[in-house]
């Protein structure tokens, strides 16, 4: 059954077309929209309000969608940067175990360190392949071309049986996946998919000993006291992962706070029964046309072999999806509705 509040969902989005590629971009919220608006025409009066409060809602709400500690929580604007910061703090010669064709973003700093020994292997591989020598394995909870779901349970027995360190990504989850972050090492994720955030907000989560990061994009938002810190080095560093945050896009902050605010009111578990229903829905219905989508049981991303260029058609028919990898990829999220999927599986 089907516990989504649907007066609520019906109240913050109004999209104009059947709008399914929240896997590429997540529809902004009418609460996020309007504080958004609200800071900048503030800033075009002169009257710029102080955002920094939106950036300390932001990071304590998605430690509560993660179950960690605020005070593990890093707040930014990419997970590119932040596996950055984690390539940059391993030792020449180290083992990194990544999942081939994952999200750039995700595993390219490793391979442009250039001195590190970076191993990839096919997703279901994954866990079998953590050995002795593995000091990292990275991969992303839920591949972005096609919607597989990392079997994530074995991938951390096997790092804790060989010693290794992880980092996992879960921007293809965060709002709908159960993630415990506080399982993991590192644990990054971009917000403007699944939790609905304006592009320009991105978290990771770092262990309580920082897990031997070293805070080399230093700036004055990296200090304990951020406004005693804007000219010259930067003395003391925040005693929290608020050591490791970027320069923060206020813009983008006051509608995070809204948009996470509202994945919370709803509920992860809601959501994802909701999500996942819809998914099998479309699955049901592609079955019964002869089509058979990639295999990613509890995903609510279905990806359809050879139909990634049908992508145009259909979006000039007002039905939005993306083509990854070839396929033509269906992501169906907390604001669509079973008419969306049918509309699609009638276009078909």
């Amino acid at each position: 059954m089907d516990t989504l509040d649907g007066t609520l969902v019906r109240t913050e989005f109004t999209p104009r077309t059947t709008y399914l590629n929240t896997a590429s971009t997540g529809l902004l919220p009418a609460r996020t929209v309007a504080a958004m608006h609200t800071a900048a025409r503030a800033a075009a009066d002169g009257l710029p309000a102080d955002m920094f409060a939106d950036v300390a809602a932001s990071r304590a709400a998605f430690a509560r969608l993660m179950s960690v500690p605020e005070r593990r929580v890093a707040a930014g604007g990419s997970v590119s940067v932040y596996t950055g910061l984690i390539a940059a703090s391993l030792p020449p010669g180290a083992e990194v175990l990544t999942v081939e064709q994952d999200f750039s973003s995700t595993v390219a700093a490793f391979h442009s360190r250039g001195d590190l020994k970076v191993r990839e292997v096919p997703l279901e591989r994954i866990a079998d392949s953590v050995v002795p020598s593995t000091d990292l394995v990275a991969l992303s909870a839920v591949q972005s071309a096609d919607g597989r779901v990392a079997d994530l349970a074995a991938v951390r027995e096997a790092a804790r049986e060989h010693g290794a360190r992880t980092y996992l990504d879960v921007s293809q989850g965060a709002g709908w996946l159960d993630v415990d972050a506080g399982a993991y090492d590192f644990v990054s994720s971009v917000a403007y998919k699944w939790l609905l955030c304006p592009r320009g907000v991105a978290f990771l989560v770092v262990p309580e000993d920082f897990g031997g990061l070293r805070p080399t994009f230093t700036g004055w938002a990296s200090g304990e006291d951020p406004w005693a810190s804007c000219y010259g080095p930067v003395t003391e560093l925040a005693r929290s992962a608020r050591r490791f945050d970027e320069s923060h896009s206020v813009f983008a902050y006051a509608g995070a706070r809204q948009s996470l605010a509202l994945v919370e009111e709803l509920g992860t578990d809601a959501v994802r029964a909701h999500d996942l229903a819809l998914a099998g829905r479309f699955r049901a219905g592609l079955a019964e046309r002869g089509l058979a989508p990639v295999p990613a049981p509890g995903s609510p991303v279905v990806s359809v072999p050879g139909l990634g260029d049908r992508q145009g058609e259909l979006g000039r028919a007002g039905v939005q999806l993306s083509d990854r990898a070839g396929n033509l990829r269906a992501a169906f999220h907390l604001y669509n509705t079973e008419a969306d999927v049918d509309r699609l599986l009638d276009l078909l």
